[in-house]
């Protein structure tokens, strides 16, 4: 029996729950699990429900069609692994993080490729068999670097990208090709201390709680829509160093976190931020 999930956002209007759930009992499906949720400063209906079937699903988008605004974002999808590639630096925890979680199956990604600009990273890839690319950066145009990148991931044809600590601003030519798919982490508990050097930021301003953040990346730097957060508590004794140091557990973390819940099809985009449905 297939797993199904459909997504729904449309301006919100009575009857909306109703009227959808009535064409999934009349295509014989079985939900399971079922979320909605409407901004009350926005009035937007978002909706994701799990359901299951032993026929076909085929005239279930277009019967929705019918009842929906026309302005209806839809996506229906069958449960399954979706196709990941990896941006890196030289940082391993973030990528050890989410290669360790892929060989034991905690998420629906098929990890398929690492892509980094340095070659330091190399053996962590290999060591899980995933295919490790190496395009340096050095001596070279950024158009002419993310042209070579751009062409290496294309080749997988992946679901998202994740930067796991990559440590280059994208342009808006390279975001431009993976809209809304991209998905970076943070050092810090955005939108505090946007940028490089987020935990010499905080040890100068005195802060008892250092964080990570899970967010898609946009044009503007580490301002796109959030996914995720976590903290951890500091105290005076605190170094820049020891913040880094403690901040990488919660990086990692935050950052498997972000990437489950957008493979799961828990996250909407809306205005600049998420409606997320843990």
């Amino acid at each position: 029996m297939a797993h199904h999930i459909l997504r729904i956002d449309c301006p919100d209007r009575a009857g909306l729950v109703y009227q959808i759930t009535g064409v999934l009992f009349r295509h014989g499906c079985n939900i399971l699990s079922n979320h909605e949720f409407v901004d009350p400063t926005t009035s937007h209906f978002f909706m994701r429900t799990a359901f299951t079937t032993e026929t076909a699903i085929d005239g279930i988008v277009p019967e929705l069609e019918t009842l929906l605004p026309t302005t209806a974002r839809l996506r229906l999808a069958i449960v399954g692994k979706r196709p990941v590639v990896v941006l890196a630096t030289k940082e391993a925890h973030c990528l050890g993080e989410l290669l360790l979680r892929h060989a034991y199956e905690e998420f629906p990604a098929q990890i398929l490729a690492v892509i980094s600009n340095y070659a330091t990273l190399a053996p962590l890839a290999t060591q899980f068999g995933i295919p490790f690319h190496h395009i340096t950066h050095e001596g070279r145009e950024r158009d002419a670097h993310e042209a070579q990148m751009l062409a290496c991931a294309a080749q997988y044809a992946p679901a998202y990208l994740v930067l796991a600590k990559y440590m280059r601003v994208l342009t808006p030519a390279f975001v431009a090709q993976y809209p809304d798919r991209i998905l970076n982490i943070h050092h810090s508990f955005l939108p505090a201390f946007i940028g490089a050097s987020p935990y010499r930021q905080a040890f100068a301003r005195g802060v008892k709680q250092i964080g990570a953040t899970g967010h898609i990346v946009t044009n503007e730097l580490d301002t796109g829509p959030i996914i995720a957060q976590s903290v951890l508590p500091v105290d005076h004794t605190a170094t820049p160093a020891s913040m880094a140091q403690a901040g990488r557990d919660v990086e990692k973390l935050v950052l498997a976190q972000a990437l489950r819940l957008l493979l799961e099809d828990r996250v909407f985009l809306h205005q600049g931020r998420t409606v997320v449905f843990a």
